[in-house]
């Protein structure tokens, strides 16, 4: 009986805020879905985090029987020990989802969603192999990440991490005329590697600090409406670190981007030029950026990721100046966690019911 039941969903996104609300209604022969559940519900969901909002975890209850994991951090024996038999899965943290998760779960599994927009730690194509639908949070997090993408390319390129060091340790020397001078984003040429959703949201906030151009590297040309409302030019890697004054990384991880952020890269960039990542850590070669801010080669980074996360309190890049860095906050604001969760419950109920996810991963 639950193959009949047919998925109606609307999705309202705001073009304003770029927010996505989201409603799906199940209905079998004239009963809503949530009657039919509401005497021992047909569906149970593991919740593989313990601060999942509840807005989430609000829709899921309607319709399941909810398990979530306690512990915190989260303890794999526990969560492998609470995903047997669940028939959904809310994966609400950054733990590997891999083979011995799907194992433990077992065959009856019908239906994933990530709380992310970066699945790098799940491992897709097993997923797959299992049939499995897979759902993530993408587009509903571009307008946090990329606000807070223009804070780092600002805080970076004007030496706010100096600066506030200069106070601390007493060291005022605005004496000097030509004292903390920083990098002007006016009339700047902005690069980005990897130009999506957040890419293009980061550039469009730019535009009101009246850059010169935007340069884009990515596998395929993005629609020429786009390029010409963002001043926007696809260049090959090489030229876009020639010819960038701030050069942001918004690319997944994958094999092929995993480390080209290297000394060979630093070394064709301008030593004017502020690096911003909130793409992924392994994209950049950590040690290689060390010593392309430590001898100059670059101005200076910001970075919202890093490799490792968490990254070591004592990590060398940590005593660097001309670096500002952020423990992976570019999601962390309530409304957008809110609207990640919703989105989640919504991809994990449709997945149960056969049918298509809101934001499938594959």
């Amino acid at each position: 009986m639950l193959s009949r039941f047919i998925g109606v969903s609307a999705t309202i996104i705001s073009s304003r805020s770029g927010s996505i609300l989201s409603r799906s209604l199940y209905k079998s022969g004239g009963r809503n879905h949530t009657q039919t559940m509401s005497t021992g519900k047909a569906f149970k969901v593991l919740i593989t985090h313990p601060e999942v909002p509840q807005e989430g975890i609000d829709l899921l209850k309607e319709n399941c029987e909810i398990i979530q994991v306690q512990s915190l951090p989260v303890n794999r024996a526990e969560l492998l020990q609470k995903i047997r038999g669940v028939d959904g899965i809310f994966w609400g943290g950054h733990e590997a989802l891999n083979a011995e998760a799907l194992d433990a779960a077992g065959p009856q599994l019908k239906s994933i969603s990530t709380m992310s927009a970066g699945i790098d730690y799940v491992d897709v194509a097993e997923v797959k192999k299992r049939k499995i639908p897979l759902g993530h949070t993408p587009t509903v997090l571009n307008t946090a990440v990329a606000d807070l993408a223009v804070g780092l390319l600002i805080a970076a390129g004007r030496r706010f991490h100096e600066g506030r060091k200069k106070i601390e340790t007493n060291n005022w020397e605005n004496y000097h005329l030509n004292w903390m001078l920083g990098q002007d984003i006016r009339d700047s040429t902005v690069g980005f590697y990897g130009f999506g959703g957040i890419g293009q949201a980061i550039a469009k906030r730019l535009s009101g600090f009246d850059i010169d151009q935007v340069l884009y590297t990515t596998r395929r040309r993005v629609d020429k409406e786009i390029e010409k409302e963002l001043n926007a030019k696809k260049v090959d890697f090489d030229t876009l670190l020639a010819q960038s004054d701030f050069v942001v990384i918004a690319s997944p991880l994958t094999a092929a981007t995993q480390g080209v952020f290297n000394a060979t890269a630093f070394n064709k960039m301008k030593e004017t030029a502020v690096l911003v990542n909130i793409g992924r850590g392994k994209i950049v070669n950590q040690d290689d950026l060390y010593e392309a801010l430590k001898s100059n080669k670059i101005f200076a980074a910001g970075l919202d990721v890093t490799d490792p996360e968490p990254l070591s309190a004592k990590d060398k890049l940590l005593s660097l100046d001309n670096v500002v860095v952020l423990p992976h906050i570019g999601s962390a604001t309530k409304r957008t966690r809110a609207e990640m969760a919703t989105i989640a419950a919504h991809n994990v109920l449709r997945g149960l019911v056969g049918e298509p996810m809101l934001s499938p991963a594959y």
